[in-house]
C-alpha cells in the first residue's frame, strides 16, 4: 500500500471512510458572493477514525498544503496562509476611495475567483488563527503523550532502519492514532492537500487505535468550540463572514450590526459594505471545519434562526410594518431607514417579499379583541416588487397590494411587530345581487337626505358617480389628477371592484375616511362610501375651485 498517492479528482478517498469533497458536500448552509443560501442536504459530521484524512483536509492551506499558518481570509471567502499570498502591486486609475491600504492589491490565487483584492482588504483571520492555534496544542499534547509510551520507544528505535514509509505510518498510526500521524505528516510539509493516505486496513485496526482519534477528535471538539462563538450572538456562527479587518460574525448578526452602525462590532474599524451584505461571500474555510465537525449542531442552530426569522409558532409569522394605508392592486412607495424594518424589510426580500402594513392608530381607538392597541386592525398584504439600498443603508421600496387582512393577535419580534391575520374576502356575487336588489327596492326618500338616495342607486349608478366626478375634475385641471399621478395608479378602472381603491389612494382626504374602505365585504358598500365621499365634497366652497382639502 503506497503512503501517498496523487488522486485525480478532486475528491479525497478516506481508505474505508466516505469521500469528502471540501466544499461542495459540506458546505450546505454557506452562501457564494451574497446570493441565497444552497438548499443542501444536511450534511453529517466526520468520523474521528474512518475521515482523519478529510478532517486534516479542512485545515490544510491549498498553496502550501501546511495546516493553515497566520490565516488570511480574502473577501472571496476563500483562506490561505499570510505567507503564501502573492506579491501585490500597485493599482492604475484608482481615485476613489484614496486610501494607502487600497493603493495596491493581490491577483486572487484561486481560480473560482480570480478577482483583484484590494491589499487592506486581505487581513489575517483572527477566528481561524486562535481556531489553528488550539487544534495545534491539541495535537502537540497527544503526540506528547505517545511519545512516552513504549511502543513509541520501539518505534524510535526502528525508525532509521531500512523499512518502508508505509509501514513507518503504520505503526505511527498504531501509537498516535490517524489523526494525530496524518496532522504532523501535513505539518512536515510530507502530504500535499490532494494526495491520499494509505491506512491500516479496518480487519488489522484494534479499537485501542480507534480510541485513540475519538479522543483526540472530543479534545478539538472543546477546545475549539470557544473560538467559533460569535461576538453578537454568542451562539455558534452560522454561516459566518469575515470582515475586511479579519473579524468573523454570523452572516445576520452582523447584517444587525450594519443596520446601526458602518463599525465593526469587535475593533470598531469602519466597514465598507453594504448592511444587506449583498456581494460579500461566506468564509468557506470556516463554514467546512463547522459542517465537518460539529455538522449536527451548526443544522440545530440553522433550524432555530429559520424559526426565529418566521416570527416562532403559533401562527405569528407575518411582519407588520405599522405606517399608513395601502390598497389592493395600487402602488405604494415606502423609505424604509429605522434598523428594526430594515431588519424586517431584509427577512422579508429574503423570504416570499410579502409583509402586512397598517395604519397607525394615533387616538388608540378599540380594535375589536385587540383592544386600544397603537395600530388598525385591518391592513394591506404588500408584495415587495423593487427595493434598492442606499449608501446609508436607507432603503426605497416599491409595492404592490394584494390583498386585505384583519389582526387576529399580535407580537413584538426584533422590534417590529407580527401577526397572525385572516384574509378579508368579499362576499359572493350572489349575496352581492341579492344586497343591492334589497336596497334598490326600498321606497323613495326626500331629497336632502343624501345617505337615502345614495343607498337607493345601483351599483352601476354608483360607479357612474364616481367616474363623472373624475371627468369634470380633470376637465378643471385638478392637482390630485395631474399625469405623473396617473403615471402611477393608472387611468381610472372601469371595474366597479376596483375603481375605490385606485379613487382612495389618488384623492386628497384623510386616511381616517380611507380606512371606512378597509373593512368592507361588498364592492357595493365601497361604492357608496365613495359616493358619500363625493356628496360632501360638492357641498363644499373648494370644489368651485382646482385645489382640494382634507375632509
Amino acid at each position: 500500500m503506497n503512503l501517498l498517492q496523487t488522486v485525480g479528482s478532486p475528491f479525497v478517498s478516506t481508505g474505508e471512510g466516505k469521500p469528502y469533497s471540501g466544499a461542495s458536500e459540506k458546505a450546505g448552509l454557506m452562501r457564494q458572493d451574497g446570493g441565497e443560501t444552497e438548499e443542501k442536504t444536511a450534511p453529517s459530521s466526520l468520523g474521528a477514525h474512518e475521515d482523519a484524512r478529510a478532517l486534516v483536509q479542512l485545515i490544510q492551506c491549498t498553496q502550501c498544503s501546511c495546516p493553515f499558518r497566520v490565516p488570511v481570509t480574502l473577501p472571496c471567502g476563500n483562506t490561505l496562509c499570510r505567507t503564501c499570498l502573492p506579491s501585490p502591486f500597485e493599482r492604475e486609475h484608482i481615485s476613489y476611495p484614496d486610501l494607502p491600504g487600497r493603493r495596491q492589491a493581490i491577483s486572487c490565487p484561486f481560480r473560482s475567483c480570480g478577482a483583484e483584492h484590494p491589499l487592506s482588504d486581505c487581513n489575517i483571520d483572527v477566528v481561524l488563527t486562535k481556531l489553528m492555534s488550539s487544534i495545534a496544542e491539541v495535537i502537540a499534547k497527544h503526540a506528547s503523550v505517545s511519545e512516552s509510551t513504549a511502543a513509541q520507544s520501539e518505534l524510535d528505535t526502528i525508525w532509521d532502519e531500512g523499512i518502508s514509509l508505509p509501514e513507518k505510518v503504520a505503526l505511527q498510526e498504531a501509537v498516535r492514532g490517524r489523526l494525530v500521524t496524518t496532522y504532523l505528516l501535513a505539518a512536515e510539509g510530507k502530504l500535499l492537500r490532494d494526495q491520499d493516505v494509505g491506512y491500516l486496513p479496518p480487519a488489522v485496526t484494534s479499537d485501542e487505535e480507534r480510541a485513540l482519534d475519538v479522543d483526540v477528535l472530543s479534545d478539538l471538539l472543546e477546545a475549539t468550540h470557544r473560538e467559533v462563538d460569535c461576538q453578537v450572538c454568542y451562539n455558534l456562527m452560522l454561516d459566518p463572514v469575515t470582515t475586511s479587518c479579519g473579524h468573523t460574525l454570523c452572516r445576520n448578526c452582523l447584517a444587525r450590526v450594519l443596520d446601526h452602525s458602518q463599525h465593526c462590532p469587535v475593533c470598531r474599524r469602519g466597514l465598507a459594505i453594504p448592511p444587506s451584505l449583498h456581494g460579500q461571500s461566506s468564509n468557506k474555510t470556516l463554514v467546512q471545519i463547522l459542517n465537518g465537525l460539529c455538522s449536527e449542531a451548526v443544522s440545530a442552530r440553522a433550524e432555530a434562526v429559520a424559526l426565529e426569522e418566521t416570527g416562532g409558532q403559533g401562527g405569528l409569522n407575518v411582519p407588520l410594518f405599522v405606517c399608513t394605508l395601502g390598497f389592493p392592486n395600487q402602488p405604494t412607495f415606502l423609505r424604509i431607514f429605522e434598523p428594526r424594518y430594515r431588519l424586517m424589510l431584509r427577512r422579508c426580500v429574503e423570504g416570499n417579499k410579502e409583509f402586512g402594513m397598517l395604519m397607525y392608530n394615533r387616538y388608540l381607538e378599540p380594535q375589536g379583541d385587540l383592544g386600544p392597541v397603537h395600530f388598525y386592525h385591518y391592513g394591506i398584504m404588500l408584495r415587495i416588487v423593487h427595493s434598492q439600498m442606499l449608501a446609508d443603508g436607507t432603503s426605497l421600496i416599491e409595492t404592490r397590494g394584494i390583498y386585505r387582512f384583519r389582526v387576529k393577535a399580535h407580537d413584538v419580534l426584533d422590534g417590529y411587530a407580527v401577526g397572525s391575520v385572516e384574509r378579508l374576502e368579499d362576499v359572493s356575487l350572489t349575496e352581492e345581487e341579492r344586497l343591492e336588489a334589497i336596497e334598490t327596492s326600498l321606497p323613495p326618500v326626500a331629497e336632502d337626505d343624501v345617505a337615502g338616495r345614495i343607498t337607493r342607486m345601483s351599483t352601476q349608478q354608483l360607479l357612474a358617480v364616481g367616474q363623472d366626478f373624475i371627468r369634470r375634475m380633470q376637465a378643471r385641471s385638478a392637482n390630485w389628477l395631474q399625469q405623473r399621478v396617473l403615471d402611477i395608479h393608472g387611468l381610472p378602472p372601469d371595474d366597479a371592484a376596483m375603481f375605490p381603491y385606485w379613487f382612495a389612494s389618488v384623492l386628497p382626504i384623510s386616511d381616517e375616511e380611507k380606512y371606512k374602505l378597509m373593512g368592507t365585504t361588498t364592492v357595493r358598500q365601497r361604492l357608496k362610501i365613495t359616493a358619500s365621499w363625493i356628496r360632501r365634497i360638492e357641498s363644499q366652497r373648494w370644489y368651485q375651485s382646482n385645489s382640494c382639502r382634507i375632509l
